[in-house]
């Protein structure tokens, strides 16, 4: 039986150039901040401070618990979608602990494809599409925070924290207890639409932990308005000198917070993603919904390798050691701008250095590529770094919404979760960093 195509021909012919549309929110969106970064470092065989991944290997025993959990039969299928026994319970003892309640492993927990997907399965489950609802987002925010709440169909509100008007970081060295976020500026940015609070304490970049009388007064605010708090909180574990505390443990605030965290950061293994979600079951279950609808499940081995991590790590010491190692290299990376005469904001918290570089004067007649001029001069000031000084950091201005990135245009973020030998090396590269500074031409 034969067809006569004929009659379709005009119709496929007018649509031969036609190609199908994406999504505006993913067609405009340009080369991200990392993947950039690291090409420019990479060009140059820079010494990569930039992306916080870690450039020294996890500790065996780390190891050991992702290798021994592959060779079980049971762990290379499905995990149930909440998670993997073992490591619920394990995550429910250890939050019972820092909470000072008890967590139920079966309905207050649940575990995700890293902390970011947590994130997304949070804002998706409380964020309607369609009807303007708005989450507050502190800034900087984690350039992950925007996209999240825009694809979960919210409105990203931003307030930023902004340094005492006493201060002059461009000249001192300042704490980051010194960049305060106004509770007025806050609570006037809050509508009848506003929906979520998102916090994160240990603050990355900036490296804050939120004080206590600080997260009474969001606490205070976000009660009075009912908004659900999600707290970021993967470096809960790294803190310098000064206590982490976690608004879930605030009265009043176990029933409104969801708490985020990250395998990743706890042992030093980015690449594993498991993160999870602590919080009553009232928050957990439309979160634990919204994961099954995103990824269905999280991968078994690692979930099960993280879970026999937790198990050594409570006994051999681990958190108490590795805290002492960053702090180590926090301390060496600091004196090393110390040297070079920049000044930063000193981290009591997470592993990043903000370094503010307003002294350096990059040369008039100095090229850039377009990619580079089409982000800003804050951007330009990290590819000067890059190439001149052959050190990677990252621009954080990409932790701004457009109307508060000139707050952060003087300021580079460089990590400090690298080798002793890659900080030794940047050292000497920034040597030549002296004959960029003002005072000195």
């Amino acid at each position: 039986m034969s067809r006569n195509f004929a009659s379709t021909a005009p119709a496929l012919a007018a649509n031969t150039f036609a190609r199908p549309q994406s999504a505006p929110m993913y067609s405009s969106t340009g080369l991200d901040v990392w993947t950039m970064m690291n090409q420019v470092a990479a060009s140059v065989d820079a010494v990569n401070l930039g992306q916080g991944f870690m450039s020294f290997p996890p500790k065996d025993f780390i190891k050991r618990a992702a290798q021994e959990a592959f060779t079980e039969d049971a762990n290379n299928q499905y995990a149930p979608p909440r998670g993997r026994p073992r490591l619920l319970e394990q995550l429910a003892a250890r939050f019972a602990e820092k909470l000072g309640r008890p967590i139920d492993p079966g309905s207050e927990v649940s575990v995700h494809a890293g902390a970011n997907e947590a994130l997304l399965s949070a804002f998706t489950a409380f964020l309607e599409h369609g009807k303007g609802q708005e989450a507050i987002l502190i800034e900087p925010a984690f350039d992950q925070y925007t996209p999240n709440v825009l694809m979960a169909g919210g409105k990203p509100v931003y307030v930023p924290l902004r340094v005492c008007a006493s201060k002059d970081p461009a000249t001192n060295t300042i704490s980051s207890s010194d960049w305060k976020l106004d509770y007025t500026e806050l609570e006037a940015a809050i509508t009848a639409n506003t929906r979520i609070l998102v916090l994160n304490t240990p603050h990355n970049p900036v490296g804050k932990v939120f004080a206590r009388d600080e997260l009474e007064a969001i606490a205070t605010i976000a009660q009075r308005h009912n908004l659900l708090v999600i707290s970021d909180e993967v470096y809960e574990h790294l803190t310098y000198a000064t206590d982490h505390v976690s608004i879930a443990t605030l009265p009043g605030m176990w029933e409104r917070t969801i708490t985020v965290g990250s395998a990743g950061k706890l042992f030093g293994v980015t690449g594993w993603r498991v993160g999870w979600a602590i919080g009553p079951a009232e928050l957990i279950h439309p979160t634990l919904s919204a994961h099954t609808r995103i990824v269905f499940t999280t991968n078994t081995p690692l979930q099960e390798g993280v879970a026999f991590a937790f198990v050594q790590a409570t006994s051999n010491g681990f958190f108490d050691s590795q805290r002492a190692e960053y702090e180590r290299r926090r301390d060496r990376l600091m004196a090393i701008f110390d040297d070079v005469g920049l000044p930063y904001v000193v981290p009591d918290g997470a592993y990043y250095l903000l370094v503010n570089a307003a002294a350096i004067k990059i040369p008039d007649t100095y090229e850039f590529p377009d990619f580079i001029k089409e982000r800003g001069p804050n951007f330009k000031l990290v590819y000067f770094f890059i190439k001149e000084f052959g050190v990677s950091g990252i621009p954080p201005t990409e932790f701004y919404s457009a109307e508060h990135k000139a707050l952060a245009n003087d300021y580079i973020r460089f990590a400090f979760c690298k080798t002793d030998e890659g900080l030794e090396d940047a050292s000497k590269r920034l040597q030549k960093l002296k004959l960029y500074l003002q005072s000195s031409s």
